[in-house]
């Protein structure tokens, strides 16, 4: 904690979708991280056309190849953009948008955001592997941190997901720590069979709103029932089996089933619009990829949505679902989650 920021450290690379910036290619990344080496030490301004000559020749010195093209450049500029984002480089005069020969601006440095934007000791680090590593450590109280970073940031946190020592951990403290959440991030926690379901009534710290507006959403929320009910769930875990080609035949149904429903610019391609569904259940948590086969959270119990539009002509409704084999306590909410 600063005076005039806050440093946040994540919890490492992993499995969310939601990680990352968008505007960074990989070669954007490596262009930020050479900008940060070379901005140690230079001061608290440079002009434009140094930095870039330094970057660049920091990048040689790391074995990095470097072609002068405009795909580069967009690489570069992406990499300070990002920086002047988060105001550790601020355009005193003129501008970092074009980063060509011609280009020149004076590049003002907060070297004290400088200092905090590494999330490891670089010191102590002889790899970039280490590196990662040790800055995802969670800290001295190693199992209560990890945990609560769980909880902060995944809507759904179950028990056989965890470590032995954190799941338990959560059961015996699941009273305090859904206090501490509703107080600190006003989150709210439901405590199901297999786990935790986090709320955020507000969408103040929400990636993606589930249910949401759109065709993708929209198919995405319709499709989860039907789904569920074509596998059996595992015994171990909850969790339903789904088939890439379940995946196809009920989005295809759905778009078939109501077609003055949707976007056509999103149905037109029926495997793009399953990929898009794929990777939004995927953002959201619900469904992910183990080997070759995709499986779906227990938590899409949670959802039971109605079409609110009869079906095409020519199509008769389908008959009311028996219940599913494998009861979950998911099965009994009622509302709708947000996060």
């Amino acid at each position: 904690m600063e005076r005039r920021f806050a440093r946040l450290y994540k919890s490492g690379p992993g499995d969310d979708a939601t990680r990352g910036e968008s505007s960074l290619s990989p070669r954007g990344y490596a262009y930020l991280a050479l900008t940060l080496a070379a901005l140690t030490g230079i001061g608290r301004q440079v002009l434009l056309s140094r930095l870039v000559s330094d970057v660049r020749a920091a990048a040689s010195e790391a074995g990095i190849a470097v072609v002068d093209d405009p795909a580069d450049r967009r690489a570069l500029t992406a990499a300070l953009r990002h920086l002047v984002a988060l105001g550790v480089i601020t355009e005193t005069e003129g501008t970092v948008a074009a980063t060509d020969a011609a280009a020149e601006a004076l590049i003002t440095i907060d070297t004290d955001l400088l200092g905090q934007l590494v999330a490891g000791p670089l010191a102590e680090a002889d790899s970039p592997r280490a590196l990662v590593s040790t800055a995802a450590e969670p800290g001295p109280r190693s199992v209560e941190h990890a945990v609560r970073r769980r909880l902060v940031e995944d809507p759904v946190v179950l028990y056989r997901d965890l470590p032995d020592a954190q799941a338990e951990w959560l059961l015996k403290h699941l009273g305090t720590e859904s206090k501490l959440l509703e107080r600190f991030f006003g989150l709210v926690t439901e405590s199901r069979a297999e786990g935790l379901v986090v709320t955020d009534p507000e969408d103040y710290l929400t990636d993606v709103v589930f249910p949401g507006p759109g065709t993708v959403a929209r198919i995405a929320l319709l499709a989860l029932p039907e789904l569920l009910e074509r596998a059996e769930p595992r015994e171990s875990d909850g969790r339903h089996p789904v088939a890439e080609a379940d995946l196809a035949e009920v989005c295809a149904e759905l778009v078939e089933s109501y077609p003055a429903a949707w976007s056509r610019q999103a149905t037109e391609d029926q495997d793009d619009l399953v990929r898009s569904v794929r990777a939004l259940l995927g953002r959201l948590g619900l469904l992910h990829r183990e080997g070759e086969q995709w499986l779906l959270s227990p938590a899409a119990h949670r959802w039971l949505p109605q079409p609110d539009a009869t079906p095409a002509p020519g199509r008769e409704p389908e008959p009311p679902a028996a219940a599913p084999a494998g009861w979950s306590l998911f099965d009994d909410m009622e509302e709708e989650g947000q996060r």
